[in-house]
């Protein structure tokens, strides 16, 4: 990664050591003979101390910015000019205490009610094992009613020693009188053990769902796998959460993400019940990030009126699903899966369907956010596009755009298509879609560079729950293309890890265009929101390895600071 870090380092370094080595102690003078320029009375806060990285290439670098008492930037000051830059006394100084701030960081894809599900239920994220699953299982029940069903999620397989997913067989040894229903980490796939599938009738002679497939031994038997709409066979034995369930996951996501560092998300597949409910939390002071939601069909009516929206929320986007996830081969794909000829993956909508939504969401000024993972899915979505002619000049997002065929990238940029991507996938799935798709089709996966080459917006997420949600691992995974230890792996296209302005770009200016905020969001500049992330480290300059042991220290969302790390 020498080539793509030394491209950067250079300048911004030389930058970066100027900043500090002017910034002082970060407290501006004061006194009766610093008043401010006339224009700049009704500033409110400055926020200096630090390097500020702006995202403004016509201004990359500042060492203060200055916010009225409405939110909104009324000034951004270099490093010369704050040589002699006094400021009034009546003005409140965020001293950044030597650290660097840039654009809101804001995840664009990620489900938010899945994120504080997470943190209040069964967490198997860093599993290590198969044993290990088991083993958790087995403490779990102890503790469980008779007949109580266990829910967990976040586990995946591909680095387990064991080599394989887990099976009913293997819960069954410890749970045998407990309904168990675990969910991969990708949410396309779960393991449910035989007291589960007996309970809602499972059996060799229960046919795949359209859009799923029950995974069956040599005999025809169900192994306990169900992959995608297969998932919903189980879930009459989940009990629907209750409005304080709903509320309380909502609010802990949030809070999560902003001592993360996002300023705000993309939250994709949003229920109806969900967007009122964050409409609430948001009036009463309780969600403290932005949200762009991305709701799902049955709640379209929703997105095309814009209900349940608020000065910190928009509901214009509809979540489609093309197809499943890799890891589970449910990718859609032009050829077999390399490790199973005998599947192409699942097709999750039709062509005839795809393009009604198209018709009905250009009619209704719908943002279309469209789930397509494989090369097939892809390709399918980009034909619909030519086809109808509806989708240029709408900012409508491929989610997740894993996987394209090397002559279907231009095609996205000539249809306008935004790319929703989330780098840590890649560092992810480095462990297996070379066994998925063979050496062969890796030129088109998680093309990044490839893609902002033809012009693609690339705006970056995490898809958290399924990854982490750490906007410092999607930074690192982005410039880096390597496991957090440093692996990359054979055909892994090093060349496409981005530049650190690229990245940064990623997750600031290119969500604020990917959500129409673009006038308000995205870079600091005058006029537009005081929205910033804090970093105790540069992030444009250190070490890639490095990055992963930055912190968040403050987050700050219309200029009021929602969350700052305590000493």
């Amino acid at each position: 990664m020498t080539n793509v870090f030394s491209r950067l380092v250079a300048p911004i370094a030389a930058l970066s050591a100027f900043a500090l080595s002017a910034c002082g102690t970060g407290n501006p003078p004061t006194g009766p003979d610093s008043a401010l320029p006339e224009p700049f009375t009704d500033m409110a806060v400055a926020y200096t101390g630090g390097v500020i990285y702006t995202g403004n290439p016509d201004q990359p670098v500042a060492s203060m910015v200055l916010a009225d008492a409405a939110g909104r930037i009324t000034d951004v000051i270099s490093f010369e000019e704050n040589v002699s830059y006094v400021l009034s006394p009546q003005i409140s100084v965020i001293d950044l205490e030597g650290a660097f701030m840039f654009p809101g960081f804001v995840d664009s894809h990620a489900h938010l009610s899945g994120i504080g599900e997470r943190e209040l239920s069964l967490d198997l994220a860093g599993t290590a094992s198969l044993v290990e699953l088991v083993t958790r299982v087995e403490a779990e029940v102890d503790s469980l009613d008779a007949g109580r069903v266990l829910v967990g999620r976040g586990w995946i397989e591909t680095v387990w020693p064991e080599g394989r997913m887990p099976l009913a067989a293997d819960l069954d040894a410890v749970a045998p009188n407990h309904p168990v229903i675990l969910t991969r980490a990708d949410g396309h796939a779960l393991v449910a053990n035989t007291a589960a599938l007996a309970a809602v009738g499972v059996s060799a002679d229960t046919p795949d769902p359209e859009g799923g497939r029950i995974e069956r031994d040599a005999d025809g038997a169900a192994t306990g796998l169900l992959i995608d709409t297969a998932m919903g066979l189980v879930a009459p034995l989940i009990a629907a959460p209750t409005e304080a369930d709903v509320l309380a996951k909502l609010e802990t996501g949030a809070s999560v993400y902003a001592s993360r560092g996002w300023t705000g998300l993309h939250n994709m597949s949003v229920t109806a019940q969900e967007a009122r409910l964050m409409a609430q939390l948001s009036g009463e002071g309780r969600l403290p990030i932005r949200v762009h939601n991305g709701v799902v069909p049955e709640a379209f009516d929703l997105a095309g009126a814009r209900d349940h929206e608020t000065g910190t929320i928009t509901n214009r986007a509809v979540k489609l699903y093309m197809d499943g996830a890799l890891g589970s081969r449910g990718a859609q794909l032009i050829a077999p899966y390399a490790d199973r000829p005998g599947e192409r993956g699942l097709s999750l909508t039709s062509d005839a369907d795809l393009r009604a939504f198209i018709e009905r969401a250009a009619e209704a000024n719908v943002q279309l956010a469209i789930h397509a993972i494989g090369d097939l899915a892809n390709r399918r979505v980009v034909e619909a596009c030519e086809e109808t002619g509806l989708c240029a000049g709408q900012r409508w997002r491929i989610e997740h755009a894993q996987i394209i065929a090397p002559e279907d990238l231009p095609r996205l940029s000539e249809q306008g298509l935004i790319a929703s991507m989330q780098p840590s996938h890649a560092i992810g799935d480095l462990f297996f879609a070379p066994d998925r798709l063979g050496l062969d089709r890796l030129d088109g996966a998680y093309a990044w560079a490839d893609l902002l080459v033809e012009g693609t917006v690339i705006a970056g997420g995490s898809d958290a729950p399924v990854e982490v949600g750490s906007p410092l691992i999607e930074f690192y995974a982005a410039v880096a293309r390597t496991s957090l230890d440093g692996f990359q792996g054979e055909g892994w296209h090093p060349e496409q890890a981005v530049m650190r302005d690229e990245a940064l770009a990623m997750f600031t200016s290119a969500p604020a265009f990917a959500s129409f905020q673009e006038d308000d969001l995205g870079t600091i500049e005058v006029g537009k929101w005081a929205d910033f992330t804090v970093f105790d480290r540069d992030l444009m300059t250190i070490p890639a390895p490095e990055i992963l042991e930055a912190e968040a220290v403050m987050t700050v969302v219309k200029g009021d600071v929602i969350f700052r790390r305590l000493e």
